[in-house]
């Protein structure tokens, strides 16, 4: 069952994930206690909901405010102008979870306390239509109660999953956080592959489009694994099979995925390293 929050939520960031996941947060009603959100654009597809409160910066904040959890969604090269402005919650009962890809826990330590509460989250873009899936890593200070509930703020948004090796975020970055886009190149190669066939250009992305993600809601959907669902569409001696020993050969897709994940996986330590 989704707990609600006691006390506000404060949203540093109100871009396109930080829209997704505040809109999220406010249908699911687990941001009970009310929304403030930073955001030097202004925020204007939230002005009207009486729940959320928009500051251009930190400093208009409000001296008594006392956020149950500080939220990072901002890009991470503006991170290190950003986080420094909320030093002053730790300690407070405040857990601060980040969305700032390469930002590591002990980065946020160094500018937030070594005695503050920090959950380093790995999302992607399907949260914006509340299909997305999220990883989160705490550090030492937060509480299970702290844990659970940023867990249930990344649920609202999709699925979420809570791991305690840091180290893992790497990896999640490379398949989870970079997938839409593997996905979405599928799906153009898919669609081009088929024009090369003779269809025209419109049926064809109609058919890539459509098949992927169906596909994908059948494997979401169905007990059985990939590997079986797979095989109940390849008929012995039929089309389906003549595709997947190109797909499947010792050159085909799954080498040069996994040269694909070790290539990110690889990028995202070296952006934690700077």
């Amino acid at each position: 069952m989704t707990q609600k929050m006691t006390r506000p939520l404060l949203l540093v960031g109100c871009g396109k994930m930080g829209g997704a996941m505040l809109s999220g947060w406010r249908g699911s009603g687990i941001a009970a206690a009310g929304v403030s959100v930073i955001e030097p654009a202004g925020a204007p597809e939230f002005q009207s909901d009486t729940g959320v409160r928009i500051y251009a910066d930190s400093a208009s904040l409000p001296a008594d405010l006392d956020p149950e959890v500080i939220v990072f969604a901002v890009k991470p090269q503006q991170m290190d102008n950003v986080a420094p402005a909320y030093a002053k919650f730790s300690g407070k009962a405040t857990v601060f979870l980040s969305i700032a890809a390469g930002k590591t826990i002990g980065y946020f330590e160094s500018h937030l306390g070594d005695d503050a509460a920090i959950i380093r989250a790995m999302p992607n873009t399907p949260a914006a239509i509340g299909q997305g899936i999220t990883v989160l890593c705490p550090n030492n200070h937060v509480s299970e109660g702290q844990s659970a509930l940023c867990q249930d703020l990344m649920q609202s948004v999709g699925e979420a999953v809570t791991v305690k090796d840091e180290a893992l975020i790497d990896a999640v970055t490379a398949v989870s956080g970079g997938g839409p886009a593997y996905v979405f190149l599928l799906i153009e190669c898919l669609a081009e592959a088929g024009v090369a066939a003779g269809l025209p250009s419109d049926l064809a992305d109609q058919l890539a489009l459509t098949t992927v993600a169906g596909s994908g809601q059948l494997a979401l959907s169905s007990e059985d694994p990939p590997a079986q669902l797979r095989e109940n569409v390849t008929s012995p001696g039929g089309t389906t099979l003549e595709a997947l020993k190109v797909l499947m050969a010792e050159d085909g897709l799954k080498p040069l995925m996994t040269r694909a994940i070790a290539a990110a996986t690889s990028r995202s330590r070296e952006l934690a390293g700077d």
